[in-house]
Parts: structure tokens; C-alpha cells; sequence
């Protein structure tokens, strides 16, 4: 039999007979290998670990502990959870069951919705399942057989998926008494699955679109260890605590209201306080650090989209379009296209390469009302938006100088975790194979000398670039997506973009986007999050607050009012003929950061009571003191702290 040469990811070689499977590869290796699999990836495709291995290749044994690993072992889930379904609602027509950042779901077509202790019987029946330890096996049918067969069973959304694909033959998975159509992969058995609970309800149209058919969701997350489960259900309570839709609320910060639409954000006078800080602080580092800042309008002539070919590849996340003097115009999704023009005002040389022009744009895009969720995904939004023009010789250089100013910023806000992915060239790309390698290899250079721990996605990049994508981890451990460094071989071609080179030639440059919080209504909800609300020193709309314990101590209070103002340090006086008991409660509940606490001898001798939130009383100190430990804590960012209080 000829042999394979196996390339594992420590760079080591080794051979094995051809067809050999993902799970005797891991069996080789180790006996708990083998145990803890969940499926292989092969030549940079995940694939089931019965799968034969034709040929040499790179591979990678995936476990759960791997991003891939918990993809396939969710999607399996989500198939033993629609067999449960079907065991207690046998007339359900099932829709689709993908994996998601944390668990899966699956959309049904059911009669009524999904009640409390339909979920418990479906639980009930889900365990059975896994308890049965069938075997996931995939068979390849022919499309239009498919077709057929599932039009004689009235599976109406599966008909309509087989519809959509190209391709003459599909898969099918099968496990235990269950069938569907799938492309996988999955785990070998359904008794891989040792703990799971189902964790939420809710409408959900059939693909998205209004106009479809209204479909019941379930939502469930699994997990190979019941000790991971009940880490699991203990952070969603603490993430309940800490959602930012609550908080939002009771600390006054945003709103959102029908009369002025579903997913518009109107930021109430302390969100906005917030948000002015981390604009400011924003575009202080930018101009700090070689960017300019630009302006562009909110719409433009709906033919640059066209040149821009949004409108071909992102028309359903566009606006309908507005008419003025009978010419129509377009509320903009992305700042990209103005920058452009910006850059085809004049003639540049090599010498004033790399630009870098950053814009905190407000942006449009048609989101579907089901998916809206509070500042997450909304559908008017401001963009930390920057584009680099730069030289072929000076790529390199600029992305090594642009993920450590990434960084700096992220770590500013405390985050100090990050989740690092490189996205590669797809099968469908456009600009000279060449570019993309280069782009990619500077790319990777970048990051293995940034120190950064990173993971390739072979494949995810946009068609028009290679990128970098940073996560960032909050207090629960939960990653964000925020920081994108991408490549775009696409818009320099179509709006032809040159430069003059060291020779007197005209060249294409490369061009950057780059965002780095994301979007501020996206990264301020992760920010409230990640705090609890409980907003370091220098972010909180309220940093101190002064509370007289009589009334006979309002004149000194406003003194130290005036006194706090005067060095930007944001106070308010509570004047209440209240007990000062009360005053420190209310100014807990409203998570100030610091009050001073005052009364007849502290007029006398300039001094006030520190207390801080959450940690209680720090002693009497001068005022001077005081303000000077205020002020240090600004400058400081508070980075000190722990960001798990």
C-alpha cells in the first residue's frame, strides 16, 4: 500500500498508509487524542475524522478546545436537537440548524411557539439520543433525487435550499432514526455530547426576509464536560447582570424609540458624555501618531456605489436609494469610496506615501428587525474608520507599525486578551495572485513578530483582500470582534489609483481599511458589558459626586465644585435634604466612581471623606490630595485596576 506524508502543525513529518482516517492518525499519536476528537482538518478543510486521507497533506486533530472543534461539535448538537424536535412534534418542518459564536440554533415550522416545557421534553428526548451513542455517517445523493424526495415528504425549506445549489450531487448526514441535509462535518457519535441545555426562544424569519414565513427558533449550547456547562449557565448570569441593554437603561445612557426607528440610536446626555471621551481620546491618538482626519457627507451619487460595486455585492445591506433633481443618491453603508476620491484629488508621489487618513463616519445599513440587538447591530452607526495608500516597498513596514497602534488603543480601554486571526486569499478573488501572496506573507511576518498568538483561516479573506482580525476578550471572557486590518487589491483598480514611483512610473498602491473599535455604538455596548457599568474614572459621565451631610455644608460643596470643574474633573452636588445614607446609596446604584463626603469640619479644614464605589470608605483627605489622586487616575486610565472587579 503507498504511503502519505502527514505535516503536523508543530512542523513534524510522518508517515502513514494511504487512506488512512483522522481518527487513526489520533490514535497513533495518543489514546486520549483519540478520546477527546471531535473531527480533522485536512490541507486546511475540516473534515469528519472517518474521513480517508488520499494524499500528503497538512493536518491538524481537532478537539474542542479548537474554534473549528466547536463549530462541528455545535452543528452536530443542533442535529440531535432537531431529531428531539421531530420525536415530540413529529409534524415540524425543519428550516435550518447552523452553529453560532456560542452554541447553535435550529428554526422550525410549528404550529404555536415553543413553550417552557416543550423545551423540557425536548431535553428529555435530546438525552435519550446522546445516551444512544449512534454513530453521525454522511452519504452523497444525487440533487435532483433529493429534490424529489424530500417534495414527496412536503419538506418545503429543505426543497427550496437543494434548489439553490449548483452542484449535482449533496450530502446527507444520518444519525440514529434522523436524516438531513448537511454539508457536515460532525462528531463520530451523538454520545460525544455529555452535557447541553437549551437557552432561548424566538420568531425568526425564514431567511431572514419579512416577507417569508415566521419560523419558531431554539437556541442550545453543548458542551464534552458538564464542568464546562456549568461554567457556561454560571457567566450567562453573569452576563444578564452585565447586559448592556439593562445597564443602559438604568444608568439614563441611550435610547432607542419607535417614533424615530427600530435600530437608531439616540444617545442620552451621560452616553453622550462617554462617548465624547472616547472620541476625544480617539482622535488625539490619531493626530498623534501621523493620521489626518477627514470629513465625508452622509450620501452621495448612487453611481459611485455603482464604480464602487457595493451596489452589486451589498445592495440588501444598502438603503433604498433618495431622489433630488431627479438624480438618486445613496445613504452610505462604508466611508471607503469617499476616501477615494479624496486621494484622486491630486497626484502623489512615493515621498508622501503612506497616507493615513482616519474618519469617525456615520454609516447606514439595512439590518433586518430580527437581528437588531440594542447597540450590537444597529442600523445607523459611527465607524473609527481609517484607510492607508501605501507604497508596494512600504507594506510592510506601515502593517507592522499599524497592528502595535491597534493594540495601544485596545489596551487603553483595559482590554489586555486578544483573539488574532489571519484570513487568506478565497476561491474567488480578484487582483494578481502575486499581490495576494505578497499581502498575505507581509501579513504573517507582521504578526509572528508582533509576539501575537494567531490562528489562519485559510480561505476567509474577502475577495478583494487578505486580513488580520482582532478579538478582543471582555471580563467574562467573551470575544468581540473589533479590530480589522484588510487588504482591498479590489477599489485601487476601479478607481484607478496610482502613484508616481521611485523611477517616474506610474504604480498601483496598496491600500488598507482599518478599523479599530468597530463601530462606537458596537464597542460602547462592550464597553458597558465589560464593566458592568461601572466605567473607569476618566470614561464616567459622573466622576465624583459631593454629598453635604447637611445642609450647612452646600457652600463649602459648591466650593469644591467649582474647584473640580475648573480641572475638567466632572462633579455634581447632591443639595437633597436627604440622610446622607441615602446619598451614598443612590450614588452607588448610579455607579459613581468617587464621592466625597462633607460636612462642618471638613469646611474647616478643606478636606473631604473619600469613599469609592463598590470598595467603601478610603479616609478624610485633604482636597489637594484628593484631586491630585483624581487626576492621576485619569492620566493613568485607571489600567492598574482590575478589569475582572
Amino acid at each position: 500500500m503507498s504511503q502519505v506524508q502527514i505535516k503536523f502543525p508543530d512542523g513534524s513529518t510522518r508517515g502513514f498508509d494511504s487512506g488512512t482516517t483522522g481518527y487513526q492518525i489520533a490514535e497513533s499519536i495518543s489514546p486520549r487524542l483519540a478520546k477527546e476528537a471531535i473531527a480533522v482538518k485536512v490541507d486546511g478543510i475540516v473534515r469528519d475524522l472517518s474521513y480517508p486521507i488520499p494524499k500528503d497533506a497538512p493536518v491538524e486533530i481537532l478537539t474542542f478546545d479548537h474554534p473549528d472543534g466547536k463549530t462541528v461539535f455545535w452543528h452536530s448538537s443542533s442535529h440531535i436537537m432537531a431529531q428531539a424536535v421531530l420525536a415530540v412534534f413529529p409534524n415540524a418542518k425543519l428550516a435550518i440548524g447552523p452553529p453560532i459564536d456560542e452554541g447553535w440554533y435550529y428554526d422550525f415550522e410549528v404550529e404555536k411557539p415553543f413553550s417552557p416545557e416543550d423545551l423540557a421534553k425536548i431535553e428529555s428526548e435530546m438525552a435519550k439520543i446522546v445516551a444512544e451513542d449512534a454513530p453521525f455517517r454522511c452519504e452523497v445523493k444525487d440533487r435532483r433525487e433529493a429534490i424529489e424526495y424530500f417534495k414527496d415528504r412536503q419538506a418545503v425549506y429543505k426543497v427550496e435550499l437543494l434548489e439553490g445549489i449548483a452542484d449535482d450531487t449533496v450530502t446527507f448526514y444520518y444519525q440514529s432514526k434522523f436524516e438531513d441535509l448537511c454539508r457536515g462535518p460532525h462528531i463520530p457519535r451523538t454520545g460525544v455530547v455529555k452535557a447541553f441545555k437549551l437557552t432561548a426562544t424566538s420568531g425568526a424569519y425564514w431567511r431572514g426576509d419579512e416577507k417569508n414565513k415566521m419560523l419558531q427558533r431554539i437556541y442550545g449550547i453543548s458542551f464534552p464536560k458538564r464542568q464546562l456547562l456549568e461554567e457556561y449557565l454560571h457567566r450567562l448570569e453573569e452576563a444578564k447582570k452585565r447586559d448592556h441593554r439593562v445597564i443602559g437603561k438604568q444608568l439614563e445612557l441611550y435610547t432607542i424609540t419607535d417614533e424615530v426607528g427600530p435600530g437608531l440610536i439616540l444617545w442620552l446626555p451621560k452616553g453622550s458624555r462617554i462617548r465624547v471621551e472616547v472620541e476625544n481620546f480617539w482622535r488625539s491618538e490619531h493626530l498623534n501618531n501621523g493620521y489626518e482626519l477627514v470629513f465625508s457627507p452622509h450620501i452621495a451619487n448612487v453611481d459611485l456605489w455603482h464604480k464602487s460595486g457595493h451596489t452589486g455585492f451589498y445592495s440588501e445591506s444598502m438603503f433604498s436609494p433618495l431622489e433630488a433633481e431627479e438624480r438618486l443618491f445613496q445613504l452610505k453603508p462604508m466611508n471607503c469610496p469617499f476616501h477615494i476620491q479624496m486621494y484622486k484629488n491630486r497626484l502623489w508621489s512615493y515621498r508622501d506615501l503612506p497616507l493615513r487618513w482616519a474618519e469617525l463616519g456615520t454609516v447606514y445599513r439595512f439590518e433586518r428587525a430580527g437581528t437588531l440587538h440594542g447597540l450590537m447591530r444597529v442600523r445607523g452607526f459611527t465607524q473609527d474608520d481609517a484607510h492607508h495608500f501605501v507604497s508596494q516597498e512600504g507594506m510592510e513596514a506601515e502593517l507592522n507599525w499599524l497592528v502595535d497602534f491597534c493594540l495601544h488603543i485596545l489596551k487603553s480601554f483595559g482590554f489586555s486578551d486578544f483573539e488574532v486571526y489571519l484570513s487568506t486569499r478565497p476561491e474567488k478573488a480578484v487582483g494578481d495572485p502575486a499581490d495576494w501572496v505578497r499581502a498575505q506573507e507581509g501579513l504573517r511576518r507582521t504578526l509572528d513578530g508582533s509576539g501575537l498568538k494567531y490562528q489562519v483561516d485559510e480561505g476567509g479573506g474577502a475577495f478583494y483582500g487578505p486580513k488580520i482580525d482582532i478579538k478582543i476578550k471582555d471580563a467574562l471572557g467573551r470575544s468581540w470582534q473589533c479590530s480589522t486590518i484588510q487588504f482591498d487589491f479590489n477599489l485601487p483598480e476601479r478607481f484607478d489609483l496610482t502613484y508616481v514611483g521611485p523611477d517616474g512610473q506610474h504604480k498601483r498602491p496598496f491600500m488598507i481599511h482599518r478599523a479599530l473599535l468597530g463601530s462606537i455604538e458596537r464597542f460602547f455596548g462592550v464597553l458597558i458589558e465589560h464593566y458592568a457599568g461601572n466605567f473607569p474614572l476618566w470614561l464616567a459621565p459622573t466622576q465624583v459626586k459631593v454629598l453635604p451631610i447637611t445642609d450647612a455644608a452646600n457652600a463649602y460643596g459648591q466650593s469644591v465644585i467649582e474647584r473640580l470643574k475648573k480641572l475638567n474633573i466632572r462633579a455634581s452636588l447632591d443639595e437633597r435634604s436627604e440622610k446622607i445614607g441615602a446619598k451614598i446609596r443612590d450614588a452607588e446604584v448610579l455607579k459613581v466612581p468617587y464621592m466625597f463626603v462633607i460636612g462642618g469640619r471638613e469646611a474647616e479644614q478643606n478636606t473631604v471623606a473619600v469613599r469609592k464605589h463598590g470598595s467603601g470608605d478610603l479616609g478624610t483627605k485633604s482636597l489637594d490630595d484628593a484631586v491630585a489622586m483624581l487626576l492621576a487616575e485619569v492620566a493613568s486610565k485607571g489600567l492598574e485596576r482590575s478589569t475582572h472587579a
